[in-house]
């Protein structure tokens, strides 16, 4: 399935640099026309599979059509707002997938595979607040805010990693007992600082 992201976004990449110009709203819409279509052919390869394989699939084809569309959006109205819209449209993608393949375990596996995937997505997400904060312009003085604004999104980023990071090492700890489980959720603390 990430072969067909690739795929399109390719295919509209070629489409907007043989137009030469700014993509124009006929362009647009037959670009989110073929991103819909191509959605609904992956959609219907998932119909031979059964059980969570075709739950994973129509997730995957699902979140390429949502980064297909959001990369679209991105090179027909260029901007930051746009730019980040992609990386938060990859991340939920990728999460959604993840947390669907955690259906194929059981117990404390399943759990810790979700907080993992929980884990994975807070960390896509806030690594994309951070580009976008050092995407946005400065002016002649506005410089030291700028870089004030980039400092308090990688201080903020970096604080919900590590407690999604935590919560996923908290999770894997539950399988213990006792003092190793003890001593594993002290050992988490440490390592996240919480």
């Amino acid at each position: 399935m990430k072969h067909l992201r690739n795929l399109m976004a390719l295919a509209i990449a070629g489409l907007l640099a043989t137009s030469g110009m700014a993509m124009t709203k006929e362009e647009h819409k037959a670009a989110k026309d073929r991103i819909e279509a191509d959605y609904k052919a992956a959609k219907a390869q998932c119909d031979t599979l059964s059980g969570n394989a075709k739950d994973v699939c129509e997730k995957e084809a699902k979140g390429n059509e949502k980064v297909a569309k959001a990369e679209l959006e991105a090179q027909y109205q260029p901007s930051d707002k746009h730019t980040y819209k992609v990386h938060e449209a990859r991340a939920d993608a990728d999460y959604e997938v993840a947390k669907e393949k955690c259906d194929d375990l059981a117990g404390n596996a399943k759990d810790v595979c979700k907080k993992d995937a929980k884990a994975a997505h807070v960390a896509a997400k806030e690594k994309a607040k951070v580009a976008r904060a050092e995407a946005k312009p400065a002016g002649n003085n506005a410089n030291l805010a700028k870089q004030a604004n980039v400092a308090e999104a990688k201080k903020d980023a970096s604080q919900e990693v590590r407690e999604a990071n935590y919560k996923a090492a908290k999770e894997r700890c539950d399988a213990l007992s006792g003092d190793a489980k003890d001593k594993c959720v002290a050992d988490a603390k440490r390592e996240y600082a919480q």
